[in-house]
């Protein structure tokens, strides 16, 4: 049985607060260690069309024995396929590659500001909502800017903002925006591809607490309120990475990990990244 608290969503729905990402892991790869995650307690599976592994997850989620209520599926559209028509369409062949009818949070991958129609694709995730096949959605690497301009011309507040986010790169400016419009901040790469892992801060608190790098890592972005979802194919480290709850960081601890802001962001910039 998972013991994962959740995060109460703007929109009255629940998510869990740690969850399992899936880039880049292949179909087959993708089945192996989404299995893996639900048997080791994990709720929430995060994946994107973009990932081409929609369906080894699917598979899994399927083969897991768990009710359908129990797993938090989120996936994303790709930035080929933005624009009103585009989306409905893609949102149809992500749901038949997962095999499922409703997803539980639909994402926007990227703004992609040079396209201009991540307005006119967030229209279509508010039907899809409407309509009950994505419960909840949300956007992906959205900056405030980004996020004003659907306010302003479809009123609608996304339910999630998935952003790269780790300690050398804390978006604390993002995360009050966020935070001002309800918006649950969930990190992508919250363990900084592994370099943070190695910082001697990070190693030191480690020794303090008895636990991995990585789970001190994970618990600050807990403390923190951000939803975080780290990827592994090992299912030592796959346990390891959930097991988050019985110890806390301290506000010196904190301190100490908020030093190691440095703004490095390892992924694109949403104003000018493309994605296909």
């Amino acid at each position: 049985m998972s013991t994962v608290p959740e995060r109460r969503l703007n929109d009255g729905r629940h998510m869990p607060v740690v969850g399992f990402g899936t880039w880049p892991l292949t179909d087959d790869e993708a089945f192996t260690a989404v299995a893996t995650a639900l048997a080791a307690g994990y709720r929430l599976i995060d994946t994107a069309s973009r990932y081409g592994n929609e369906v080894g997850v699917g598979r899994a989620v399927c083969a897991s024995g768990l009710r359908r209520d129990e797993v938090f599926v989120i996936t994303k559209l790709r930035g080929a396929d933005h624009g009103y028509d585009a989306t409905l369409r893609a949102f149809d062949a992500s749901a038949r590659r997962l095999g499922l009818d409703a997803v539980d949070l639909y994402l926007i991958h990227w703004p992609l500001p040079q396209k201009d129609l991540y307005v006119d694709t967030w229209r279509a995730f508010v039907r899809l909502r409407e309509d009950g096949r994505a419960r909840s959605i949300g956007v992906s690497n959205f900056q405030p800017h980004h996020i004003d301009r659907l306010l302003a011309e479809t009123g609608v507040v996304p339910a999630v903002n998935q952003v790269e986010l780790h300690p050398a790169f804390a978006q604390a400016k993002l995360r009050a925006f966020d935070g001002a419009h309800a918006i649950v901040t969930e990190a992508w790469s919250p363990l900084g591809r592994g370099d943070v892992l190695r910082n001697t801060v990070i190693t030191a608190l480690a020794g303090k607490h008895r636990r991995t790098p990585a789970q001190i890592v994970l618990r600050w972005h807990l403390e923190l309120g951000i939803v975080a979802i780290p990827k592994s194919q090992t299912a030592a480290r796959i346990h390891e990475n959930l097991a988050l709850f019985d110890f806390a960081l301290d506000a010196d601890d904190l301190a100490v990990i908020a030093a190691l802001d440095v703004g490095h962001r390892q992924g694109g910039d949403p104003d000018t990244y493309v994605e296909e």
